[in-house]
């Protein structure tokens, strides 16, 4: 089975796992449309008070994914992800982490550089420089990469890491799944594609290897989300932390079982269908 080659490591980290920042209710300026986007993006004064209230919970800055070794510090790490690779990335986020004096993870979506409301190549560039994280998010955001055939699988992984490698300059060795559809195959395929560190959906802190690729578990920072909520979770306390573990299993079940149903469903619900 596939779990046989899953390796367990003592490397815990938390990462909180955002979108796009917007202004004014106007979800269509960053990122993907659509209502079922809209749940993800932020408003900048909510994302400030976010940071803010994480800045009061936790000691450290942020970690930068390739600084982590585990027993690394003393207290465990934490990660800023950003999702998709919308402008706001450039225009406001990157901005807003440097006044704090820390330092995010863009994945961005290879396919969509340049695009209306997406990073641009030279804006990608200029984050990499400013010290930001540059990570692949699949070449064309697939609804549900685990479904993927191999092949498919590895033209994502390796099309979005040619792509983005070339702009910043240097090779990029670290993705983000789309869509939270994430299985060892996909692991796999990222590993074979030359990612060493993929990052996932499910709320968890503790990472373990597939086939030489670290992955690890994010929480995941929705619009709903309260700043209170955030900063605990920067802090690892345990409830909130469990509460996301949860849901994501049931949600879980609802993906296994449904398949395409369960995103038919959900987009009917939110008026996409």
């Amino acid at each position: 089975m596939e779990t046989q080659s899953e390796a367990r490591e003592a490397l815990k980290v938390i990462s909180l796992m955002y979108h796009d920042v917007v202004e004014g209710g106007a979800h269509e300026q960053s990122g993907f449309g659509g209502a079922d986007a809209a749940l993800y993006k932020m408003e900048q004064g909510q994302f400030r008070k976010h940071l803010r209230a994480i800045a009061g919970a936790v000691r450290e800055s942020p970690a930068r994914v390739f600084e982590l070794q585990a027993d690394a510090r003393a207290s465990r790490p934490w990660l800023l992800t950003f999702d998709d690779g919308g402008v706001s990335a450039y225009t406001c986020i990157a901005g807003m982490l440097e006044e704090f004096g820390w330092r995010g993870h863009f994945f961005v979506t290879a396919n969509y550089v340049g695009s209306p409301s997406f990073l641009s190549g030279a804006q990608i560039k200029e984050l990499h420089r400013r010290g930001h994280v540059i990570g692949s998010h699949s070449a064309s955001h697939p609804e549900r990469m685990s479904h993927c055939s191999p092949e498919e699988m590895l033209r994502e992984w390796a099309e979005s890491v040619a792509r983005l490698s070339d702009i910043v300059g240097e090779r990029v060795r670290v993705a983000s799944v789309p869509g939270g559809f994430y299985s060892a195959r996909v692991a796999k395929a990222a590993a074979r594609a030359g990612i060493e560190m993929l990052f996932t959906s499910e709320p968890t802190s503790a990472g373990r290897s597939v086939d030489g690729c670290m992955v690890l578990g994010r929480y995941t920072i929705r619009r709903s989300t309260t700043a209170e909520a955030v900063a605990a979770i920067a802090a690892g306390r345990v409830a909130p932390r469990l509460k996301q573990l949860l849901l994501w299993n049931a949600k879980k079940v609802t993906k296994a079982l449904g398949g395409r149903y369960y995103l038919k469903a959900r987009k009917s619900l939110l008026g996409q269908g």
